[in-house]
């Protein structure tokens, strides 16, 4: 079933439209939505479900960062996903090494991680 639409004619920039109508071959059907087509997450509270899972992704990258059981830039990986200690160049104050590069690089991780949790049960209708 096709419909009938009125193309639009350009001259240069400005649109001049045709008084007789185009048949086209595609078939124009209003959009019919089931939501509106947001996925939203409400942060109202510090103790707010979404708040806490952000706050508990996060500290669990930076801690795995810190301690050593996750890459930095002065721990690499291995082809056997070891790390093994190297010398970055990169100066810190911190006896583990831990740079502001890693804290950055850690806490974005944490934060993606989070966002996927919040995301996949708002997803699954439990928060």
């Amino acid at each position: 079933m096709a419909s009938m639409a009125t193309l639009p004619q350009f001259t240069g920039l400005r649109p001049q439209f045709s008084p007789a109508p185009v048949r086209s071959l595609a078939v124009v059907q209003p959009l019919r939505r089931k939501s509106n087509g947001t996925l939203g997450v409400r942060c109202g509270y510090i103790g707010s479900p979404t708040n806490l899972i952000m706050v508990t992704s996060t500290t669990l990258m930076l801690f795995a960062g810190r301690f050593g059981l996750a890459p930095s830039a002065n721990r690499k990986a291995t082809a056997g996903l070891k790390l093994e200690v190297r010398d970055s160049g990169l100066q810190t104050g911190d006896p583990a090494g831990f740079t502001l590069a890693d804290t950055l690089a850690c806490g974005s991780v944490g934060h993606i991680i989070g966002v996927g949790v919040v995301l996949g049960l708002k997803n699954l209708g439990l928060l």
